[in-house]
């Protein structure tokens, strides 16, 4: 099926603000959170509390379909629990259910009565194609616009130099449309990069031409 995605809105966010420079229109501030009850905000690291802010941001109704990627999730909760169990220590049910791919779309959904389809991905890093392909089918299926968002947390010292990680949390999220908006050109299969979320974003701000994953993506004019 041939891509025929149009981008109508996005926002990023970054831990380290200092490693891009992108549209301030564009930016959620750090520390992020304000969309989320305090309750709820306390579960949630500044990753998970910036797409919360990212999904409320794009989707102020509540009325869109999610999709939301990750290629780690949250490794410190899930390191620490790895850490108990080899202590022997109980693991605790809490932080095991906030650990898991889906928990941030979950406490965005509480926080926001949202009932539309959420969809959590991982794809071994092509979560960039992965959330465009997954978009397109919830378009196709006659939803009006979806919410796809990529983010990584922080990665633990014990994983680096083991896998690729953009070197800071961040987080970028898009609103997709069948029709209004710029246009998303897809080219290849080229199978030549692994796109994180920081790298994104560089995109979306103009600062590359092209991303380069699983397809080679172009942006169209405004």
């Amino acid at each position: 099926m041939p891509f025929s995605l149009h981008l109508e809105d996005w926002r990023g966010w970054l831990a380290n603000e200092g490693m891009l420079t992108c549209d301030p229109r564009y930016r959620i501030s750090s520390p992020p959170g304000n969309a989320l009850p305090a309750m709820l905000r306390r579960r949630l690291d500044d990753t998970g509390r910036a797409t919360c802010e990212i999904l409320s941001a794009l989707d102020p109704e509540a009325d869109l379909p999610l999709v939301h990627a990750s290629r780690h999730g949250d490794t410190t909760h899930t390191l620490g629990m790895l850490e108990a169990l080899e202590g022997g220590e109980p693991i605790s049910p809490t932080r095991f259910s906030m650990s898991v791919h889906n928990a941030v779309l979950g406490v965005h959904s509480i926080a926001c009565t949202q009932r539309r389809p959420m969809q959590a991905l991982g794809a071994c890093g092509d979560e960039f194609d992965a959330i465009l392909h997954e978009a397109q089918g919830y378009l196709m299926e006659g939803h009006r616009a979806v919410v796809a968002i990529f983010s990584e947390g922080p990665l633990p010292s014990a994983y680096h130099g083991h896998t690729e990680h953009p070197g800071t949390a961040c987080a970028v999220g898009m609103r997709l449309t069948l029709d209004p908006g710029r246009r998303l050109k897809a080219s290849g299969p080229v199978r030549s990069g692994h796109p994180s979320p920081l790298e994104v974003m560089g995109w979306l701000s103009g600062d590359t031409p092209f991303l380069a994953g699983r397809h080679r993506w172009q942006l169209g004019a405004e």
